[in-house]
């Protein structure tokens, strides 16, 4: 039994499960083939994760996240998963990578967002929502560039999913700074945290205004029944998508055969690789 870890936690909502479990099939298939010991299923808890007695401690030495058997068994904090020493597989976020974490992982490769509306290769875009009615609806600019509708978002409450995220905050932030705005073009901001959460505030009137990731949309108009109460009325510009990483740790050897399989499966499609 394996005794690495991996997991594809982002887009795992409960109701694309059996997706995220066969994508993790084909993946660990892939890696298997190369020689590495990828463990049989995905980790969905704390509880799954192996013990670390002492916490987790970076290459100095210094503790960088308590060991997970002291977390809430049945949640997933997504920085002490990530911070595994085990871990083989992950998806993470550009904004966490920014703030910190690039310094405890390897990057393996990017997934494709070609089959989503604001998505173009390993590049994506995050859809502005709002009330149905409350703006006319867009379609994701062919240029990838940011299409804001200020007029609309002036005066209006923001919500978004976590401080730390590209899709949620940060890339909307940085698209208002190249406007010479900021986000103090809003009446009030509110930690939703979640897209899915975003969309619901929005639908029932506790927020205005949402960026919310192109492919979480696309999951949120297939399973969320709020997101029919919602409309897209911009986009953020396109930038870098969620990272597939591995922990600091990973010996070389593993890293290229992990890179080696993702871009032997390329073509399906499923990822693009890295360098």
């Amino acid at each position: 039994m394996s005794e690495l870890v991996a997991a594809l936690p982002m887009y795992d909502w409960p109701e694309v499960r059996g997706e995220v479990d066969a994508q993790w099939a084909r993946l660990r298939d892939a890696f298997r083939q190369k020689g590495i010991d990828a463990p049989q299923t995905l980790v969905r808890s704390n509880g799954d994760l192996p013990s670390v007695p002492g916490g987790i401690r970076d290459a100095a030495g210094t503790l960088i996240a308590p060991d997970p058997a002291t977390l809430p068994p049945d949640e997933l904090d997504y920085h002490k998963l990530w911070l595994h020493p085990a871990l083989l597989f992950a998806q993470t976020c550009w904004g966490p990578m920014e703030l910190g974490l690039s310094r405890h992982v390897q990057v393996i490769g990017q997934p494709s967002y070609d089959a989503y509306e604001g998505g173009q290769g390993e590049l994506y875009s995050s859809a502005l929502v709002m009330r149905t009615g409350e703006g006319p609806e867009v379609l994701s600019p062919a240029n990838g560039s940011p299409l804001l509708p200020l007029d609309l978002m002036r005066g209006k409450r923001f919500t978004f999913n976590s401080l730390d995220s590209m899709s949620g905050f940060l890339g909307l932030t940085r698209d208002l700074d190249v406007m010479g705005e900021s986000l103090d073009i809003f009446a009030s901001r509110s930690e939703s945290g979640g897209h899915r959460a975003s969309i619901v505030a929005i639908a029932e009137g506790r927020a205005d205004v949402a960026a919310i990731d192109c492919e979480s949309w696309i999951l949120a108009q297939r399973f969320e029944p709020a997101a029919k109460k919602v409309a897209v009325v911009g986009w953020t510009g396109r930038r870098k998508g969620l990272p597939y990483i591995t922990a600091a740790t990973t010996p070389e050897k593993t890293v290229k055969a992990l890179r080696e399989a993702i871009a032997g499966l390329a073509e399906q499609p499923l990822v693009k690789r890295v360098g």
